[in-house]
C-alpha cells in the first residue's frame, strides 16, 4: 500500500537523521568535498541545484557542533534521547504526513488521537471527566482558561467585549512564589490592566513560608468584593518553581467555591497525582477546575507540548475561548504524545515518575546519616553536616529537595568569631551557595542540580530529579556521587569562611603595603591589592604602577609549588588590579600566606624602581668611579716622584727600594647607587656586605621536605616530622662552612720565615712582604690549599 511504503519511509528517514545528528565524532563522507556553506561569513544565496538529504542533514550536524570546533570546547551534556524520545519525534514527521491526508480521514484520525490522549492523561493523573488542551508555551494554557472564565462570568462579553469590564473589574490572584511574570503575561495577552492583578503573600509566621497565606487571601478577596470588583481567578501551586512547596489547595479550593472563582492548579509535584501514595496536599489539586502538566519533562521526551485540563461544561465557551478547535490539524499536537504513551505505557510512566521521586528520597537518606564529617586532618574537628546544610523541603516526601550551606559549620570549625567576618554576611554566604551549586553541577553533570534564588533562605542548591532525571539519565550512583563531592565542598567551604576573618587582619597588619578589599561576591578566602609606596607619583603613573605590579605579583604567586588558587577575580568583576584567593583547606598558614604576598610585592616593587633608575645611577656611579681612579694616580705620582716613572731609573730604584702601592680598586653597589673600596675585599677575600650564599632566605628554607608552601607544621604526619628532622640535621652538620675556622690560625706563604732570621733578612721579608701583597688575588688558593 502507499500510505505504508510512504510511512516506512518516513520512518527510515527519521532513523537516518537521528544516526548522522547523533554521531559526534563521525567525519564528513569523502563524497562531499566541498561545503556550501561558510563559518565565518554571512548566509550565502541558495544553490541551483538540489541536494539529497544525507547532505542537509550533515549540514545540521556541522551548525550544530560549529561553535565547539572553533573553540575547542568539551561538548555538553544533552538530553538522553531514549526509543520513547524518538517516538515523539517520529510524531512530529508523521503530523505533517497525516495533515495531507483527505478532511474526512483527518477528522477521523485526529479526533480518535485527541480523545485516546485525553482520556489517559485524565485517568493517569485522577483528573476525572476533563477535556485537555494541548500548547506550545506552557503559559497559553492558563491565557486560555482566563478567557474561558471571562465568557462564562461576563454573559455580554461576546457581543460588548471589553466594554462590559468597565463595570466590574476582574481580579486575578496569583501567589507570591509563583514563577516570575506569570501573572503580566497573561493580563498583556487579555489586555488586562496590571491593576487587576494581585498577588498574594505567603506565610510569615505559620507554616511554610513559601506556602500562599489563606487568611491572608480571604481578607483581600472581601475588600475587592466591597470595592466593587470581581474575583476571577486564582492560580495557585503544587510545587512551587523555586522549592516545590505545595500550597493548601483543599482550603484554597472552598474559598474559591465560596466567591465563585475558578481555581488554577501548575506545578512539579502534579506528576506525584500518577503514583500510589499521593500526599493529602496534592490530592486535593484533582478537585480543582484546571490544571498544566508538562509530561515531556517528566518523562524526557522532546519537543512534546505541555497539556492543559480543565472542567467545564458549556463546549460552545470553550471553542470561543480557543481550548477547542473546528480545524483537525491543530488537533495533530498531541501527536507525539500519543505515540510516547503507547509506548511507554501505564507500568513505563509510572516507573519513571517513581524513580525521578527515589532519588529525592535517596539523597534525603544518604544525607540524613552523615550526621559528622572530619573537616581537618590536623584539627580533628567533628562538624555535623545536618548544621552545615539547611535542607528546606516541603513534605517527606516532596520531590524537590533545596541544599544551603550555613554559617553554623565555620562557627564550629573555628576559635574565632565568626560574626562580622564581612560587611555584607548574606551576601558571603549567597555567594558561598552560588559556587557550591556551580562546582556540583559540574563535578556530578548526571545529578541535574542548579542555583536557585529563594526571598527568605537566599541563594540556594536545588535537586528537582522530576525536571532532570529523565532527561539526563540520572541513577542512584550520580545521588552517591552527589553526596561524596558534597561532603568535600562543604569541608573546604567551612575552613575558608573561618580564615576570611584572619586573612582580613593579617592584610591590615602589613597596611599600607597591603589592602584588603571587600569582596562579598567573591567565593573564596579574600581579595588583596599591593599598594606602591614610592611618592612623588601623579596618579595616572601610579594607577599604571599599581597594575603592573599586582600583575606581577600574581604571576609569581601561581608559579609557587602550592594548591592554593590565585585569581584576577570574576570577569565582570567592578575592582580591578586585585589578587583574589580561592577556596583553602583548614591548615592553611594564612599568615604565611599574607606575609610572602607582602614579601613578593615589595620585591617587585624596588626590581621595578632599581630598573628605572639603573642608567642613571650606572652613569653617575662610573662617572665617580673614574674621578676617583684619577685622583688615586695622582696621589701615586706624588708619592713615588718623578726618578720612578723613567723606564730604566725607575727598575733600579724599585729594586732597592720597593714601595707599597697605594691605589686600590673601586667596588660598585648597583642596589645602593654608592662606590666603595677593594680594600676590604682583598683582606678578607670575600665582597663586604654580602652574606654567605647558604644564608640567602628562600620560601622554603624551613620547610620539612614533602611539606608545600602556606601549610602549617602541625598538619604533617609524625613520621613526616621525624624524618624531617633527621634530614635537616644531616644538613646542617654537612653545610657547616669551611671558612669558620679562624683565618690567623692557617699557615700562608708570607708566614714562614723563623723569628731568629728576621733581622738578617729585612730586607728579603720586606720583599717578600711586597709580593704577598701584590698578590692577594691569588692569595686565596693559597689559603684554601693551606685548608
Amino acid at each position: 500500500m502507499m500510505v505504508d511504503s510512504t510511512m516506512a519511509q518516513v520512518g527510515r528517514n527519521l532513523s537516518d537523521a537521528m544516526r548522522i545528528l547523533g554521531d559526534g565524532q563521525r567525519e564528513l563522507e569523502a563524497a562531499i568535498e566541498t561545503r556550501h556553506f561558510s563559518r565565518s561569513s554571512i548566509p550565502g544565496p541558495l544553490q541551483g541545484d538540489g541536494q539529497d538529504v544525507a547532505a542537509i542533514l550533515h549540514l545540521v550536524h556541522d551548525l550544530i557542533h560549529e561553535e565547539e570546533e572553533e573553540e575547542d570546547q568539551p561538548r555538553p551534556q544533552m538530553q538522553n534521547v531514549g526509543e520513547q524520545g524518538h517516538m515523539a519525534l517520529l510524531g512530529h514527521s508523521l503530523a505533517a504526513y497525516i495533515s495531507v491526508l483527505d478532511r474526512e480521514r483527518l477528522r477521523k484520525l485526529t479526533t480518535r488521537i485527541l480523545s485516546d490522549t485525553t482520556l489517559w492523561l485524565c485517568r493517569l493523573f485522577r483528573y476525572e471527566n476533563g477535556s485537555a488542551y494541548f500548547h506550545e508555551d506552557d503559559r497559553e494554557g492558563l491565557v486560555k482558561v482566563c478567557r474561558l472564565v471571562i465568557n462564562a462570568r461576563y454573559e455580554d462579553y461576546a457581543s460588548e467585549g471589553y466594554a462590559v469590564l468597565s463595570s466590574q473589574q476582574p481580579v486575578i490572584y496569583q501567589s507570591a512564589a509563583c514563577r516570575p511574570g506569570l501573572g503580566q503575561h497573561v493580563c498583556s495577552q487579555l489586555g488586562l490592566p496590571l491593576s487587576s492583578l494581585c498577588t498574594v503573600p505567603c506565610n510569615t509566621v505559620f507554616g511554610s513560608q513559601h506556602q500562599m497565606d489563606v487568611a491572608l487571601l480571604d481578607k483581600l478577596i472581601k475588600e475587592d468584593v466591597e470595592t466593587g470588583k470581581l474575583p476571577l481567578l486564582l492560580i495557585a501551586n503544587a510545587g512551587t518553581p523555586g522549592a516545590g512547596h505545595t500550597d493548601k489547595l483543599g482550603r484554597l479550593k472552598d474559598l474559591c467555591d465560596q466567591y465563585s472563582m475558578w481555581l488554577h492548579v501548575e506545578g512539579v509535584n502534579l506528576a506525584t497525582l500518577a503514583l500510589g501514595p499521593v500526599t493529602s496536599a496534592v490530592m486535593a489539586a484533582s478537585r480543582c477546575d484546571s490544571m498544566t502538566l508538562t509530561p515531556g519533562l517528566w518523562l524526557g521526551l522532546p519537543a512534546v507540548s505541555a497539556v492543559t485540563l480543565y472542567r467545564h461544561e458549556d463546549p460552545a465557551l470553550s471553542l470561543a475561548a480557543g481550548l477547542t478547535s473546528s480545524q483537525p490539524v491543530e488537533k495533530l499536537r498531541a501527536l507525539p504524545l500519543w505515540l510516547s504513551l503507547q509506548y511507554l505505557g501505564h507500568n513505563g510512566i509510572i516507573q519513571k515518575i517513581s524513580h525521578a521521586s527515589a532519588l529525592s528520597q535517596q539523597l534525603l537518606q544518604k544525607l540524613k546519616p552523615l550526621t559528622c564529617i572530619r573537616t581537618s586532618d590536623g584539627l580533628k574537628t567533628q562538624v555535623s553536616l545536618a548544621q552545615a546544610l539547611t535542607m528546606v523541603e516541603d513534605e517527606l516526601n516532596s520531590p524537590v529537595v533545596l541544599l544551603k550551606f550555613s554559617q553554623e559549620t565555620s562557627a564550629a570549625s573555628s576559635s574565632s568569631s565568626v560574626e562580622g567576618f564581612c560587611a555584607g554576611e548574606r551576601e558571603v554566604l549567597n555567594t558561598f551557595n552560588r559556587w557550591l551549586g556551580e562546582q556540583l553541577a559540574q563535578l556530578v553533570p548526571s545529578s541535574g542540580v542548579d542555583v536557585v534564588e529563594l526571598e527568605d533562605e537566599g541563594t540556594c542548591v536545588r535537586f528537582s530529579p522530576l525536571l532532570t532525571a529523565a532527561v539526563l539519565g540520572t541513577e542512584q550512583r550520580d545521588v552517591e556521587d552527589l553526596v561524596e563531592k558534597l561532603s568535600e565542598l562543604v569541608a573546604v567551604m567551612s575552613s575558608t569562611m573561618s580564615l576570611r576573618q584572619d586573612f582580613r587582619e593579617e592584610s591590615h597588619r602589613h597596611a599600607p603595603f597591603l589592602r584588603y578589599m571587600e569582596q562579598p561576591s567573591w567565593p573564596g578566602l579574600g581579595a588583596i591589592r599591593y599598594e606602591p609606596q614610592a611618592e612623588g607619583m601623579d596618579e595616572s603613573r601610579r594607577e599604571k604602577e599599581l597594575k603592573k605590579i599586582n600583575t606581577e605579583l600574581l604571576r609569581k604567586l601561581q608559579d609557587l609549588d602550592t594548591d592554593i588558587v590565585f585569581s584576577s577575580g570574576p570577569e565582570f568583576e567592578t575592582e580591578d588590579d586585585c589578587i583574589f584567593v580561592c577556596m583553602v583547606a583548614e591548615d592553611v598558614d594564612v599568615s604565611e600566606l599574607v606575609d610572602t604576598m607582602a614579601a613578593l610585592g615589595r620585591d617587585i616593587e624596588e626590581s621595578g624602581r632599581l630598573l628605572e633608575n639603573m642608567t642613571e645611577v650606572v652613569r653617575k656611579g662610573i662617572q665617580e668611579a673614574e674621578l676617583e681612579l684619577q685622583r688615586a694616580n695622582e696621589e701615586k705620582l706624588l708619592e713615588e716622584g718623578m726618578l720612578r716613572q723613567l723606564p730604566v731609573v725607575g727598575s733600579v730604584l724599585n729594586w732597592f727600594s720597593p714601595v707599597e702601592s697605594s691605589i686600590k680598586g673601586r667596588t660598585f653597589n648597583l642596589a645602593a647607587g654608592s662606590l666603595a673600596s677593594t680594600e676590604v675585599m682583598y683582606s678578607t677575600k670575600a665582597q663586604a656586605g654580602r652574606p654567605p650564599l647558604q644564608d640567602s632566605p628562600t620560601l622554603s628554607s624551613k620547610r620539612p621536605p614533602g611539606q608545600r608552601l602556606f601549610r602549617r607544621s602541625g598538619a604533617a604526619t609524625d613520621s613526616m616530622s621525624e624524618t624531617s628532622s633527621a634530614g635537616q640535621a644531616e644538613e646542617m652538620s654537612s653545610d657547616l662552612p669551611a671558612a669558620a675556622v679562624p683565618e690567623e690560625d692557617l699557615p700562608t706563604a708570607c708566614d714562614v720565615i723563623p723569628e731568629e732570621e728576621s733581622s738578617e733578612q729585612e730586607p728579603r721579608q720586606e720583599e717578600a712582604d711586597g709580593a704577598c701583597e701584590e698578590r692577594s688575588p691569588d692569595g686565596q688558593e693559597m689559603e684554601e690549599s693551606g685548608r
